[in-house]
């Protein structure tokens, strides 16, 4: 069934780190937001399209009212076969959700929240400018679950400014010890043009062989506890998975909504331009094409090698690709303990997640005879 991604490009404060597209909260803003995102999701009313997930992400979709995620919701409801049993998550920041917004968030129909812990270390979270402790995100957690959240995800991130693999193990460990579902697990990059794009952050920060260290660490534990990593950067119980997120890995359709949101429906990936006025006053919103006909089997390779259900040879050769060469290539990997190859499937190590964008262009490239 489809997927349907609604991007709310809203924070109280850009973080230092933070390459997305975002603009500072104001409350008229965000009202006449939401009705264009209303309007453009009542454009699809007609189609009544089935779908099981909705994903408000962002900027920070809890500075959202729960009137506005009700109001959205409605739109959702009136225009698309909206399943029952449907996987219904909002972004939150620990410092902007309460014991009120949480409940309003539930009654709307959210069932799944995602919370941008980034660290349980104060000193941590202080260099990455975010706005919460410690205290403040385990608090949100509790609150989510007093008023009936069950599935949960926090986010770490790994290689931040004065982090060592024992401060990260401890973040992961109270994590886990509270019984967090679902957790993701992402690597800071600094990027062009944003404030930590410093010599004083680079001399904090990690160098890549203690980041290797720090996220196979990581993985080892979450392991030992009883968490599958599903995908390089996912973790979780079983049954668990980010049903929504599980779309784009497996090549099946999203439709995007709002400013910068991308998608992928009957075969086109196009996505929306990062303007929030030029949202606002459009009748319906701009979607310039990113790709009118995706490569299917550079697709395949390069999503399925991200899951731990890895890759099938047999669809390679569906697809088009010489699934003899990417065995050879393949089994030089898998000596050096980058990958397995059993059953006519591959699947990265931990080890091989590390380097998969190398492993997933060597594979691509055999396929192709390039």
């Amino acid at each position: 069934m489809l997927g349907i991604y609604i991007h709310i490009p809203f924070c109280l404060r850009k973080c230092p780190y933070c390459a997305f597209y975002s603009i500072g909260f104001r409350e008229s803003l965000k009202n006449d937001y939401v009705k264009a995102l209303i309007r453009n999701i009542r454009r699809y009313r007609d189609m009544r399209l089935p779908c099981d997930t909705v994903y408000f992400g962002g900027g920070t979709p809890s500075l959202l009212a729960p009137r506005d995620v009700n109001d959205i919701m409605g739109a959702v409801r009136e225009s698309f076969n909206l399943s029952p049993s449907s996987e219904v998550t909002l972004e939150a920041n620990p410092s902007s959700v309460t014991s009120e917004s949480l409940s309003g968030y539930y009654r709307a129909g959210v069932n799944r929240l995602s919370f941008g812990v980034q660290s349980l270390n104060d000193n941590e979270l202080r260099a990455l400018g975010r706005l919460h402790d410690a205290r403040t995100a385990l608090n949100a957690v509790d609150l989510a679950r007093s008023v009936g959240f069950e599935n949960i995800s926090c986010d770490l991130m790994i290689g931040t400014p004065f982090q060592t693999v024992e401060s990260l193990l401890e973040s992961c460990w109270q994590l886990t010890s509270i019984g967090i579902p679902h957790i993701s697990c992402y690597m800071l990059k600094i990027e062009d043009g944003t404030p930590y794009d410093s010599e004083e952050i680079r001399k904090s920060v990690a160098n890549d062989d203690t980041v290797c260290d720090m996220y196979l660490a990581l993985c080892d534990e979450l392991r030992t506890v009883g968490y599958e990593r599903y995908e390089i950067s996912n973790f979780a119980k079983s049954g668990l998975r980010s049903r929504h997120n599980m779309k784009y890995w497996t090549g099946e359709d999203y439709l995007g909504f709002g400013s910068s949101a991308h998608s992928l429906f009957n075969g086109k990936r196009f996505y929306v331009p990062n303007d929030l006025k030029a949202y606002i006053v459009a009748e319906t919103q701009p979607e310039l094409t990113e790709d009118a006909s995706p490569d299917q089997l550079e697709e395949y390779i390069m999503l399925s090698l991200r899951l731990s259900d890895g890759l099938s040879l047999e669809r390679v050769s569906a697809f088009g690709g010489n699934s003899e060469a990417v065995v050879k290539k393949a089994v030089l990997y898998a000596d050096a303990g980058f990958l397995t190859l059993i059953d006519n499937r591959i699947t990265l190590t931990d080890k091989g997640a590390l380097v998969s964008n190398s492993i997933i262009f060597e594979l691509y490239s055999a396929a192709t005879g390039e």
